[in-house]
């Protein structure tokens, strides 16, 4: 069981982010959970890199002093695993948003579908999709977005290192449904892999299933559920 002194000086807690909610929300659930069981009136937490609402999967927490060491976990390298869907596009290249155009998909085949992720290994500059919260002059991109307000966003360079194809399903007449795994560099968008694929294969893509499954060394396998979490706590609460 861990005591205060342990939080304070400082925990990495691997979380099991579950799906709609934000990084944002599990960070002040943890820090509201962890003031209650020890009757304390502030604590340090923060995350070591934010994951989309649609996202689930491993969320670094960081208490007390080891709240220093974000930005050392935030830079390593991170895998994913989920769906890619081939045949339309969404504006916020997932499912954020609604469909907004539908693509031709006749011509692709399973092989080109493997042939393609070749293109993108290595160093490749990315655009990161509008619906972000990434700011630009003071404010979240997805407020421009959200708004219907234009804006020019700069592409940012990103190393992808292993773009697997885990399953390939093509039984719908009007959509392909790709199933991958992706380790990356720190400032990969997903969503905007999932879009430039479905443009190089000549067609849409967009993405409607996402999971982290590491950062670093750390593994969402020997994560915990929030509840679980929780759980752990309330032997200390009076």
């Amino acid at each position: 069981m861990k005591t205060l002194d342990d939080y304070l000086s400082g925990e990495v807690l691997l979380i099991d982010k579950p799906l709609n909610w934000t990084s944002f929300q599990v960070v002040n659930k943890l820090r509201w959970e962890i003031r209650q069981a020890f009757k304390i009136k502030k604590i340090k937490v923060g995350h070591a890199g934010t994951l989309d609402p649609l996202a689930t999967g491993l969320l670094v927490i960081c208490t007390g002093k080891m709240t220093k060491q974000i930005d050392t976990f935030q830079g390593q390298v991170k895998e994913y695993t989920g769906t890619i869907v081939l045949g339309s596009t969404t504006p916020s290249y997932d499912l954020e948003s609604e469909i907004n155009e539908t693509f031709p998909i006749d011509h692709i085949s399973e092989d080109l579908i493997y042939k393609t992720t070749q293109q993108f290994i290595g160093e490749t500059q990315q655009f990161p999709p509008v619906f972000s919260a990434l700011k630009k002059d003071g404010k979240r991109l997805y407020e421009f977005a959200r708004a219907g307000e234009h804006v020019d966003i700069p592409s940012r360079t990103v190393n992808i290192l292993e773009f697997e194809i885990t399953k390939i399903d093509s039984s719908n007449s009007d959509s392909i449904h790709v199933n991958f795994r992706v380790v990356c560099s720190k400032g990969t968008y997903i969503r905007s892999l999932a879009n430039d694929f479905g443009k190089a294969l000549n067609s849409g893509g967009h993405l409607s299933v996402l999971r982290r499954t590491k950062i670093g060394d750390f593994d969402v396998a020997k994560a915990h559920s929030i509840e679980d979490f929780i759980a752990s706590l309330t032997t200390n609460k009076q």
